[in-house]
């Protein structure tokens, strides 16, 4: 079987005001930049880009400035639709369908304890509300529990749904679920340790720091595929240390600080997400990073 998602995504940033509204010129010129990067596409209105922050009307009216950016560059758009009730999520799931998206993607619920039979039914409702394909999500470090093997077996067999996103760490329970269901798509989410997943069988990634180094990602991708892992491997230590420094300064905060010093302003995050310093500490901080020889290489 052909699978017709695959490639490297950036889980795009949110354009938001100097006073954290939502800023539509903004979202234009970030969408902009992110689209030279030469990526497979782009993952719109996810965790990366403050969607739990954001209200619906907010996402919509991104979904609708992203599709305009992205209209006749050959980029595949991924419309996150996974809010906290089943109702809003069909509004964003249809709405990306009349927008030409190609896919969708969405989150568990996870606003309460919710059972894997309520997992279930919230996917098998979503899938079913659009013609789209779904990708559904694995997140333990988000969602506060993982989703039990069994069950995502399970989620992969219904219409509609052609694969995940797995942003996990049990490396061992993703070879398991590919055997299971071999012809799914796999998106591996960890951006520092995307080898790992690629050479245990993900069709490609999705992630947050693909908006500052989508040359690099997709570069990695090609150098893992031809098989030339020293080189694979010397582009996952580039992303590394560009992570390493997100993780001082909080990873949002810290990209948008990082594209701001590229000249792409998008504001600050919305809060309660702050950074861990001060601005100016976190200015120079990333500005030292950008500056590295290595990483200067992959900057657009």
């Amino acid at each position: 079987m052909t699978k017709t998602l695959t490639g490297m995504y950036a889980a795009l940033m949110t354009g938001l005001s100097d006073d954290a509204e939502f800023d539509e010129a903004r979202q234009t010129k970030l969408t902009e930049y992110v689209l030279k990067q030469g990526l497979a596409g782009l993952y719109v209105g996810g965790s990366s880009g403050e969607a739990g922050l954001l209200g619906v009307d907010e996402l919509s009216v991104q979904q609708g400035i992203v599709a305009d950016c992205a209209k006749d560059s050959g980029t595949r758009l991924i419309a996150h639709v996974g809010m906290p009730n089943l109702r809003d999520s069909i509004r964003l799931a249809t709405q990306a369908a009349d927008l030409g998206y190609e896919a969708l993607s969405a989150l568990p619920p996870h606003s309460y304890p919710f059972s894997d039979e309520e997992i279930e039914s919230y996917y098998r409702d979503l899938a079913a509300a659009t013609d789209l394909p779904l990708i559904v999500y694995e997140v333990p470090i988000r969602t506060g529990r993982p989703i039990p093997l069994d069950s995502l077996v399970r989620i992969l067999g219904f219409p509609n749904v052609s694969g995940i996103k797995f942003t996990s760490t049990d490396m061992f329970k993703f070879s398991m679920l590919r055997r299971r269901c071999p012809d799914s798509s796999y998106f591996f989410g960890f951006d520092e340790i995307y080898l790992t997943g690629g050479v245990l069988g993900a069709d490609g990634g999705i992630g947050t720091t693909y908006n500052v180094l989508g040359k690099l990602y997709v570069a990695l991708d090609a150098a893992m595929r031809a098989g030339d892992l020293p080189r694979a491997q010397e582009l996952q230590d580039v992303s590394q240390i560009f992570v390493e420094a997100l993780l001082e300064t909080g990873v949002l905060p810290g990209m948008k600080t990082a594209l701001r010093l590229l000249g792409i302003e998008c504001g600050p995050t919305r809060t309660p997400m702050l950074l861990r310093m001060s601005q100016d500490k976190a200015d120079a901080h990333m500005r030292a990073v950008l500056d590295r020889p290595e990483v200067i290489a992959w900057l657009v």
